[in-house]
């Protein structure tokens, strides 16, 4: 399982990957505060994608991934176009 080296080629992947099917996509993040590193791992065991960061900036980034993916799970309408409107 590698990591992304880019953050913007892993939120394309993993977009891609959570709307070819949401039902068996699962997120997760983990931080490890003795080495100041947050992983994020987003897969439906077919596919694994993760990223890594040890920068305060890419944090803001996680969370907008995070918060944008939250959504379209919780969404009623269809997942078709709504990722290329945010």
């Amino acid at each position: 399982m590698p990591y992304y080296q880019t953050w913007e080629e892993f939120s394309r992947a993993a977009e891609k990957l959570y709307l070819t099917d949401p039902m068996k996509v699962r997120v997760v993040l983990k931080y490890r505060h003795c080495d100041g590193n947050l992983c994020i791992k987003v897969t439906d065991d077919a596919v694994c994608l993760q990223y890594k960061t040890d920068q305060a900036q890419d944090v803001k980034k996680i969370e907008k991934l995070h918060g944008k993916l939250m959504r379209l799970m919780v969404s009623k309408e269809t997942h078709s176009g709504a990722m290329e409107t945010d």
